[in-house]
């Protein structure tokens, strides 16, 4: 049972992810991402990861998602006020993307060699051994992705703030 329902979830995402690529209008793409979202975080659940499942649709397909919807109703994209790419553009994005995926493949076929399978723990993915890891064995990085995200969050008030004159 849990085989088809990996099989069923890795369809569907596949296939919502290339709908977001090829749909026309910007919003239909935008609810095509939720779903492939929420495939993903099914994923999640069958790796016995619920935690990372729940942040993962609160995070990316709740609080993401409507920003995206936001900016896209704030642009009002319309085809006629859109200037068309030069052909030259769009050879130049299909080389840039070709040559990203050879790097990707290259990448994942040398990592596929050293990946070992640990042994199958049932309490892997709970919130307890999740924090004990993180914050015994990954503190550091941790502390310095928190100061990152500060940084980033001053940037950007800083950069919306409007000077008084």
């Amino acid at each position: 049972m849990t085989l088809y329902l990996f099989y069923f979830l890795s369809f569907l995402a596949i296939l919502c992810a290339l709908m977001v690529v090829v749909s026309k209008n910007p919003v239909h793409s935008v609810l095509y991402l939720i779903l492939t979202f929420f495939a993903i975080a099914g994923h999640y659940v069958l790796l016995n990861a619920q935690f990372l499942a729940a942040v993962h649709v609160i995070v990316y397909a709740g609080a993401i998602m409507v920003l995206f919807l936001y900016v896209i109703m704030m642009l009002n994209l319309n085809a006629e006020t859109e200037p068309q790419k030069g052909k030259w553009l769009r050879v130049a994005a299909t080389m840039a993307g070709g040559l990203l995926m050879v790097v990707l493949v290259g990448a994942l076929r040398s990592a596929a060699d050293t990946i070992s399978l640990p042994a199958q723990d049932s309490q892997i993915g709970m919130i307890k051994n999740l924090g004990r890891v993180l914050y015994k064995d990954f503190m550091l990085p941790f502390e310095i992705s928190s100061i990152l995200f500060l940084s980033a969050m001053v940037g950007a008030v800083m950069l919306g703030k409007k000077e008084i004159k």
